[in-house]
């Protein structure tokens, strides 16, 4: 029997199958979806995978166990140059698209044809602790885009580096992402759960799960998604968990990033632009930095913040 939340809106929703080694997610992006949307005008199926890609990137999120942030790339050889999506501890998400200059697409092409065109895609995680030990670097694994579609190279990534069997189910439109998890998880013949038993449920979970389809994905809550799919299972679900749009770019971290690229770049692109300006990529947010602001940059090792407040513009 399925008892489900009434939570409605932007949610994700853990469920177990009782007394089975099978674990399962639900996640419905829309008002956080829409966020990402309002500082961008990709084409459908852009639009498309970078939804995907966000629906993924919390489902995986949501199964880690450390404080800190999951970050998906996709590095295209294609139309589409890069996809990232970022979701942290607390589900706070963002994400965004780079396309060539030249970039132009059908409305019905496929990933490889956005991505993969040359076969030189790759796809990128990495899981970045908050509270890092000393000399801790982020943990990152880098694959060939090994699949036609976001959840087959998830799957495969997952199979691959964690052992873990996956299966994802991901629909994605200009109005709402939407995705379903199931996972394995490693039996050591416990006397709850036979290893028999748990491959019997697992292999009737993804026959359920299969029957879903992205018509129905995109225009139908996940709470009925979960009582369509899973009312006749002994499952256990969980409080709800809210996602939600943040983007952590800062002053300080532009100033940072600025510092990187070195005083006599700087000091040239200024002699050209009078100043410099940067957007960023995931909110729209837009900093400036004229001389006076470049100049302390290189002569304080204080907080760039504490030089000019967040949002300020010199002109």
């Amino acid at each position: 029997m399925v008892e489900t939340s009434d939570a409605t809106g932007d949610s994700l929703q853990k469920f177990m199958v009782e007394n089975a080694a099978v674990r399962g997610e639900l996640v419905e992006l829309s008002t956080t979806w829409q966020q990402v949307l309002t500082h961008h005008h990709y084409p459908q199926p852009v639009t498309t995978l970078l939804g995907e890609m966000m629906a993924a990137a919390a489902l995986m999120s949501a199964n880690l166990k450390f404080n800190g942030v999951i970050v998906m790339q996709i590095h295209g050889d294609g139309p589409v140059r890069l996809l990232v999506a970022e979701c942290d501890s607390q589900l706070h998400m963002r994400a965004t698209a780079k396309l060539a200059p030249d970039a132009v697409i059908d409305d019905d092409a496929s990933m490889s044809q956005l991505v993969n065109l040359n076969g030189q895609g790759r796809f990128v995680i990495t899981l970045d602790p908050q509270d890092k030990m000393p000399g801790q670097k982020p943990y990152q694994g880098i694959v060939p885009l090994d699949g036609e579609s976001v959840a087959t190279v998830i799957e495969n990534y997952m199979l691959r580096s964690e052992q873990l069997d996956t299966k994802l189910w991901l629909a994605a439109d200009d109005k709402v992402a939407r995705g379903l998890l199931l996972q394995k998880l490693p039996n050591h013949g416990g006397i709850d759960a036979p290893i028999n038993d748990d491959l019997e449920t697992w292999n009737r979970f993804m026959a359920l799960g299969g029957t879903l389809q992205p018509k129905e994905m995109l225009t139908t809550n996940i709470q009925t998604l979960m009582r369509r799919l899973f009312w006749e299972e002994n499952i256990r679900v969980f409080e709800p968990q809210l996602p939600s749009f943040q983007c952590n770019c800062s002053r300080e971290k532009v100033g940072n990033m600025l510092k990187m690229l070195g005083e006599p770049e700087i000091e040239e692109a200024l002699a050209d632009l009078g100043k410099l300006a940067v957007d960023c990529d995931f909110c729209g947010q837009h900093y400036e930095f004229d001389k006076v602001d470049c100049a302390h940059l290189f002569a304080t090792e204080a907080p760039v913040e504490a030089l000019l407040p967040t949002g300020s513009s010199k002109h």
